[in-house]
């Protein structure tokens, strides 16, 4: 259960890098795809709360950075709510 870095690109056209702990997350992305915001959100959501799941199958607690990274996604998805075509690209898996 290799923990994964992967870069996104924001509507705005900045990156950001973010965290899953465990390889789980390329189930759910590929790279290059753009998804609508909300699907983005959601999707990551799912993905890295199944990751911190796995954690705590493995270690009997979950991961507090995967659910860090839910929050930091939220935040920075909620500064794009009114923009209706706002996308996010996934750049990269580290």
């Amino acid at each position: 259960m290799p923990e994964t870095r992967f870069r996104i690109r924001l509507p705005d056209d900045t990156t950001m890098a973010c965290y899953s702990p465990s390889s789980s997350i390329r189930e759910a992305f590929a790279v290059g795809e753009s998804c609508a915001l909300s699907d983005f959100v959601a999707r990551s959501r799912a993905a890295l709360e199944h990751a911190s799941q796995r954690v705590a199958d493995k270690y009997g607690f979950g991961c507090g950075q995967a659910f860090q990274q839910i929050r930091q996604i939220e935040e920075v998805a909620a500064r794009y709510a009114e923009e209706p075509a706002a996308r996010i690209t996934v750049e990269a898996f580290e």
